[in-house]
């Protein structure tokens, strides 16, 4: 049996963020990693052959100062590349592609995405002129959209917008957890533009910048070798004992304080666990003392997504143009989510010649994907950029492929309150932690800002403290 301060189970970067983290401000204190996987990353998936580098999970990263200084941390800061931030991002709506630039967000006014009127509407709602909320409890992303913005927002913006990045269905997902910043604008000035400005006055000043790591607004990172570089180097630098392939399959609290893991036969004494696993995971590991926590966690939904990467011969197809990627909202027919034009966003990763886009099929208002063929889903997507993007399909390289079976955990409506039960049953749980991405969001930097935070609390807690 083992010793240790902290066993730390999960391998992604959460896990990988608690650890570096600890070791940085805690080193006094002994950890442990435990991976079931043959390698570390999690959901980050970088792959390369013949000149082409794409990742099949995350595509690239929003700056955040904690993400930043990891960066730097770790000794990236050459490896670093940004994508151009005025790349437009296209809505593919009723046969064409309409381009919003994030830099310039008032391009909108001038787009002919919305009508007249879903631009006057979304106006009036932007300055304040919105109709209560008349439900109980929680409200779904579409109803506080359509509240504030109007329904061609909803349907022609926001929709396309969740389908992209949480693979979800904003009918069903919880404003307060999947858009929690935007939700709180309202109760700080009743419309979206006062509670932004209410929010700019009372946010005390953003950190300054590490040198050589520094990203502009708008700008998205990843590194010349991909995002696998990232936990990569964590793990290169973490002076912590790392063991894979060793998946825990029993958790059991000390009558005398701490934990008991098992691993085959392998077997540590820690004095307090974060798991940095999925939630059903985690459910299984805690439902044998802890049911209320195993409940809350087995109920988040993970729908299956798929990746395709393919490559055409450059020049093919609506995509001469430069962008970051299109999205495309239900009620068009089309049956990918979104597509990035990763050579457009990185070329440097892409040989001469060659243009690449990373689509995403799938997701919480698509299950039948789950029950279709990798060859079945491959052709779809070339079929949709056909429709797209106008690339023919007998053109397509495929470089890579993967069905996420379990993706993307879904904040759904009520997530708020039963993230509380969860945090009630952890204060009577002491020295178990919980660091995933069903918490806290689900953007990288959130990974970081979130592993940050519980390394703080796991040290608080070794300390004799209050986490």
């Amino acid at each position: 049996m083992s010793e240790v301060d902290v066993a730390i189970v999960g391998g992604g970067l959460s896990g990988l963020s608690t650890a570096w983290r600890l070791q940085q401000t805690a080193p006094q204190y002994s950890l442990v990693l435990l991976e079931a996987s043959d390698r570390l990353g999690g959901n980050i998936t970088t792959q390369a052959a013949e000149g082409f580098i794409w990742e099949l999970g995350p595509n690239s990263f929003a700056p955040t100062p904690a993400l930043l200084q990891l960066i730097a941390e770790v000794g990236l800061q050459s490896e670093l590349i940004r994508g151009d931030r005025h790349l437009p991002r296209y809505i593919y709506w009723r046969g064409q592609l309409y381009p919003l630039e994030p830099t310039r967000p008032l391009a909108l006014v001038t787009s002919n995405l919305l009508s007249p009127w879903g631009k006057v509407r979304a106006a009036l709602g932007a300055l304040g002129f919105v109709p209560p909320y008349l439900g109980s409890g929680d409200e779904s992303v579409s109803s506080f959209f359509r509240r504030h913005l109007g329904q061609e927002v909803v349907e022609r913006l926001v929709s396309p917008f969740v389908s992209g990045v949480y693979a979800g269905d904003p009918q069903q997902l919880s404003v307060a957890a999947a858009f929690r910043r935007i939700a709180q604008l309202e109760k700080l000035g009743g419309g979206l533009i006062a509670g932004a400005l209410r929010l700019r006055r009372q946010q005390p000043p953003q950190p300054k910048p590490l040198a050589d790591v520094q990203m502009r607004a708008g700008e998205l990172g990843s590194f010349k070798q991909g995002l696998a570089a990232l936990p990569r180097a964590i793990a290169q630098h973490l002076k912590a004992p790392i063991h894979l392939e060793t998946p825990v399959q029993e958790i059991t609290p000390e009558p005398k304080g701490g934990y008991l893991l098992r691993s085959g036969e392998q077997t540590w004494h820690a004095r307090s666990v974060v798991l940095a696993t999925p939630a059903y995971q985690s459910a299984a590991l805690v439902a044998p003392f802890r049911p209320a926590i195993a409940q809350v966690l087995a109920s988040i939904p993970y729908p299956t997504v798929a990746c395709v990467v393919l490559a055409y011969p450059a020049g093919l197809g609506r995509s001469v143009r430069p962008g970051f990627g299109v999205l495309i909202p239900r009620s068009q027919g089309i049956r990918t989510l979104g597509t990035i034009w990763s050579s457009c966003l990185f070329p440097q990763r892409t040989p001469a010649g060659w243009q690449v886009f990373t689509s995403f099929i799938g997701g919480a208002t698509d299950p039948d994907l789950a029950s279709l063929s990798e060859e079945a889903i491959v052709q779809q997507v070339q079929q949709d950029l056909s429709r797209l993007l106008e690339l023919p399909a007998a053109k397509a390289r495929l470089l890579g492929m993967k069905v996420w079976q379990r993706a993307i955990p879904q904040y759904m409506v009520g997530y708020p309150e039963q993230w509380q039960q969860v945090t009630d049953a952890l204060r009577q749980t002491p020295g178990l932690f919980l660091c995933s991405n069903y918490a806290e969001g689900v953007a990288l930097g959130d990974r970081v800002d979130h592993g940050n935070r519980t390394a703080a609390a796991v040290t608080a807690y070794l300390s004799g403290g209050h986490p």
